[in-house]
């Protein structure tokens, strides 16, 4: 490897004056705007601004670096090896022009080893830094790549050493803070009209309880992480992420402009964000635009740039050819893998080097859908039929890295496929519609992998009427039991099957079928168990609560109009919204889980409700088998508490109607005295009774006692 060459601070000079750089120009930039409605956010500007630093010159080199270790060549080789250097610094930015310069030893005519290249704007020249510092053009030449600007910082290092100042420790923001409330109450964040808010869910003072309130927070929409841990804002500038314990303290900007979607991963490692931009040229495809961001630290790990046909199998075009997300996580928590899918090609990247898992795309012919296991390094993949059914279609399993395929299963007469993961990994759905010998129509029935078996064993569910339309599909949350709406009618079925039926041998068997429900989707709660089943759009929002476990409802009710359903990460609560899809009815409700209904929250241009999702909990399932079996010996606390707040809240009751019954009295007071001085105004008007008199005469009064259940509570006695 050649030795870097040392410059004086001479030779930069003339070096720089050579490429159009005048060290002597120093720019001063001390005009400080007045700062507009920032509506309360500190801008990064202004945090400096408030900062007691001494100023920093700008020299105006930050769009320049210099490439070192290049191959020392002769003049005969020089214009090859410029256009090596110019085509590799071509792919990661705008070289200007003149704006690569290779010096040259004026005595024997050969280059230096190292080149100066110059990109349109300072990001371009760090990206090119990052991804190019490193490079192997060859075995014996490694790039070493350092900005312009650095040569005077290292040219100011002192000569004797001196050590490092060791700062205090400071604690930062609990990001967990939340998950330590002495009520045990969950979270969730509404949008309505101009207005982000955060709530405590305090569902035994049958109201929402504020945590934060900002007008104005953001451009688009704000979106939990998956584990809970932060707040995302999206605006026309790219993605804020927040967090802490009241105030939502900004944690990292994650500059994009005209950003439409964010992404995390599942493990919280990562942010995705995604742009795309109109052609000028209506023949053109929109330009698309991928960022990966590293959370902790704000750090862009790579960037994504092409068309919408590059991010696509169909080539549409067009935004519609997009299904977001673009990039798919796989490693469960870990997020050691995200992937695409291309044309013939499934492109697999290590979060490690951020390259290609083995430097090179998955290929598959034709392949039309994939999904990572939520838990293992699993590929499920779905290849359509070929050559006009010559060629089967096929569901294969494949392993990463190595790219083994674990299981595969031929399908023919395949009209249309959907993969269903269950949440542990240990099964997956395949929904498969085939056609009927004639063509004419199609039926459905279910491939159900047992991944956790051995070989993985296949099983095949097809309904007892096979020709009924399946409505939606649901996996049990760390269950082994899945949820069918079926049937063609106007009032469909609903059937629950279970992958373990306590015998020998595995099979899937049917515990139960519901005749004709008012429910067109499915929502499972998180802790298994129990389901509601929801009628939307032309069902007007009708509710069932149902216990998987005992086969029954539990209770039935009606949000009007409900656009949206979301049960909170412990499965004790469920939200239903009715969203400004609607312009009537905006708002939310939150209820029981055995459907009895707590609040309602009207919100005019109610746009989004969130629950804040949980983390996992760190403790081993038979510590948790342990609690449940000791429910009895913490229970009474809780009972208490609940008596407490019940009496508070009847407490609070019988004010607001001492206070109605006071009013009533007072007004009832007034009307018979105004009945008892009747006579006396008649012989004031000589008889003749006023226009208020006469219509006072068809009212009376009477006491009317109503007997009302405030409360019901239930003991079993051992």
């Amino acid at each position: 490897m050649a030795a870097a060459t040392v410059l004086s601070m001479s030779e930069i000079e003339n070096k720089a004056m050579n490429i159009g750089i005048d060290l002597s120009t120093i720019v001063f930039d001390n005009i400080v705007l007045p700062p507009g409605d920032d509506f309360g956010i500190t801008s990064d500007d202004e945090d400096i601004l408030h900062e007691e630093v001494a100023p920093k010159f700008e020299t105006g080199y930050g769009n320049v670096i210099v490439v070192d270790n290049l191959p020392v060549v002769s003049p005969e080789k020089f214009a090859k090896l410029e256009g090596v250097i110019r085509k590799i610094y071509s792919q990661t930015g705008v070289i200007k022009e003149r704006g690569l310069w290779m010096p040259v030893n004026p005595d024997t005519d050969m280059t230096l080893g190292y080149c100066f290249v110059e990109f349109n704007t300072a990001q371009e020249a760090k990206e090119a830094k990052e991804k190019t510092d490193g490079y192997k053009l060859d075995k014996s030449h490694i790039f070493i790549v350092d900005m312009f600007d650095d040569i005077e910082r290292y040219m100011n290092v002192p000569e004797e050493w001196t050590p490092a100042e060791i700062k205090p420790y400071e604690a930062g923001d609990h990001l967990q803070h939340w998950l330590t409330d002495e009520k045990a109450r969950d979270q969730f964040v509404i949008r309505a009209g101009t207005v982000t808010e955060i709530f405590w869910n305090d569902a035994r003072q049958l109201r929402p309880d504020p945590v934060y309130q900002y007008q104005y927070w953001i451009d688009n929409f704000v979106q939990w992480s998956p584990l809970g841990t932060y707040l995302a804002t999206v605006h026309r500038q790219g993605a804020i992420v927040w967090g802490g314990k009241s105030t939502f303290n900004r944690i990292h900007r994650f500059p994009h402009n005209q950003v439409k979607h964010i992404d995390f991963s599942p493990g919280e490692r990562f942010l995705v964000t995604y742009s795309s931009q109109e052609p000028s040229n209506p023949r053109d495809t929109h330009r698309v635009v991928l960022n990966i961001f590293y959370l902790r630290t704000g750090k862009l790990m790579r960037d994504f740039k092409g068309s919408v046909d590059d991010f696509t199998t169909g080539g549409s075009g067009g935004l519609s050819g997009i299904s977001w997300p673009i990039f798919k996580w796989g490693g469960g928590n870990e997020d050691k893998y995200f992937a695409r899918i291309g044309k013939n090609a499934i492109y697999v990247y290590e979060t490690e080097t951020f390259i290609l898992v083995d430097k090179k795309s998955y290929k598959v012919d034709n392949v039309g859908d994939f999904s990572w296991s939520p838990t293992d390094s699993i590929l499920a993949l779905f290849v359509p039929e070929l050559g006009g059914g010559n060629q089967p279609a096929r569901v294969s399993l494949v392993q990463m890295p190595g790219k083994v395929e674990l299981r595969q299963k031929n399908l023919f007469s395949v009209s249309d496929c959907k993969m269903y993961w269950q949440s542990n990994g240990e099964y997956l759905a395949v929904k498969v519609d085939r056609y009927t010998k004639t063509k004419k129509s199609t039926y459905t029935g279910f491939e159900l992998f047992r991944i956790k078996e051995r070989d993985i064993p296949i099983e095949v569910l097809e309904l007892d009427n096979k020709n009924d339309k399946i409505i939606a599909f649901a996996w049990e949350p760390k269950g082994h039991r899945f949820a069918v709406i079926h049937g063609d009618g106007p009032r469909p079925d609903v059937s629950f099957y279970s992958m373990k039926t306590g015998g020998i041998t595995a099979r899937v068997s049917k515990l139960t079928t519901l005749k004709a429900k008012q429910a067109n989707a499915l929502y499972w709660s998180p802790a298994g168990r129990f389901i509601v089943l929801a009628g939307l759009k032309g069902f007007n929002g009708q509710l069932e609560f149902y216990n998987v476990d005992d086969l029954e409802t539990m209770a039935t009710g009606e949000h009007f109009m409900c656009t949206d359903i979301e049960w909170d990460p412990t499965g004790r609560y469920v939200a239903t919204a009715v969203t400004l899809v609607h312009v009537m009815e905006n708002g939310f409700h939150i209820w029981s889980f055995n459907g009895k209904l707590l609040y309602r929250i009207p919100k005019d241009h109610f746009f989004q409700f969130q629950w804040r999702p949980h983390p996992q909990s760190l403790l081993s399932s038979e510590k948790e088998e342990e609690i449940s079996r000791n429910l009895r010996k913490y229970s009474k606390k809780y009972e208490a508490e609940d008596q407490d707040v019940s009496l508070a809240l009847s407490e609070q009751n019988r004010k607001k109607r001492r206070v109605l019954q006071e009013e009533w009295e007072t007004w009832t007071a007034r009307w018979k005295q105004y009945l008892e001085e009747q006579e006396l105004r008649l012989q004031l008007r000589d008889g003749e009774p006023s226009d208020d008199e006469g219509s006072q005469e068809q009212y009376e009064a009477k006491e009317v006692e109503a007997e009302e259940v405030l409360d019901v509570h239930e003991e079993i006695v051992d």
